[in-house]
């Protein structure tokens, strides 16, 4: 059995590649630190892991990465990397919006199709996206992550129904955290106003569901509930409360 993770250097991927080892998968972990992905390599024991270092806030390096492992049946994909940027639309620069959308969504949308393919061939696999409880409504102040995240959690709950309709064996889910315990907050140039879940706990949880084939997946009692309350509440509404919530954090 072989996974694919990528934004594996810290946090919820790494979590994850720690799990996945565990239960005795070979490893490919991506991300743009070689350094953290060698410490990580050096420390799983046990399992084969290979380190690749690659930057999808390049369009390409996506493509790059496919054309290097299309071979070697990847069975497990998770698509991790990505990052936020706090600040109002206008103010955001846009090269940063374009890298944050390259990663977020060309990145998951390229990864996705191109190993559900193969996976559709061999009519097995897991592919587990990491969206956010943020990619179920807008988010003021966090405009283009919102709205990344948004694309990965419809894009990945229609391919479900699609895989679902077709009685294929491939498994697609999407993780939806709230706040986790990351580098994000430093990337993102934010300060939560809420203690984050532990990555750890998020990681396994994020795994378990996903080889049991859910397709959205929210760790959190907490989370839960605001999901289950958000159905009462008008888009404008929903709107305006988050930008009181993102209005709380502020930039480092």
């Amino acid at each position: 059995m072989k996974a694919l993770i990528t934004g594996a250097g810290s946090g919820i991927g790494r979590e994850m590649a720690r799990y996945l080892a565990e239960q005795g998968w070979d490893l490919i972990i991506a991300a743009r630190s070689t350094d953290k992905l060698e410490a990580l390599r050096d420390e799983l024991s046990g399992v084969n892991v290979r380190v690749i270092t690659i930057d999808l806030s390049r369009e390409q390096d996506a493509y790059d990465l496919y054309d290097h492992l299309h071979d070697e049946g990847v069975d497990f994909l998770i698509n991790n990397a990505g990052f936020g940027a706090y600040g109002a639309f206008e103010e955001v620069p846009l090269e940063t919006e374009m890298a944050l959308i390259h990663t977020n969504v060309c990145a998951v949308h390229i990864l996705t199709k191109l190993f559900l393919k193969d996976m559709l061939e061999r009519n097995s696999g897991i592919i587990l996206n990491v969206g956010s409880m943020a990619g179920f409504s807008a988010g003021p102040k966090l405009s283009s992550y919102y709205a990344s995240k948004n694309y990965v959690v419809r894009l990945t709950e229609a391919v479900h129904e699609e895989l679902r309709r077709s009685g294929s064996n491939v498994k697609i889910s999407v993780l939806c955290p709230g706040p986790v315990r990351t580098n994000f907050n430093n990337v993102a140039n934010v300060s939560f106003s809420v203690n984050g879940l532990d990555p750890r706990d998020v990681a396994r949880y994020a795994v378990d569901k996903a080889m049991r084939g859910k397709m959205v997946i929210i760790p959190g009692a907490g989370m839960k509930v605001v999901k289950f309350f958000e159905r009462f509440f008008s888009e404008k509404r929903l709107t305006r409360m988050s930008y009181s919530v993102q209005n709380k954090k502020s930039g480092k």
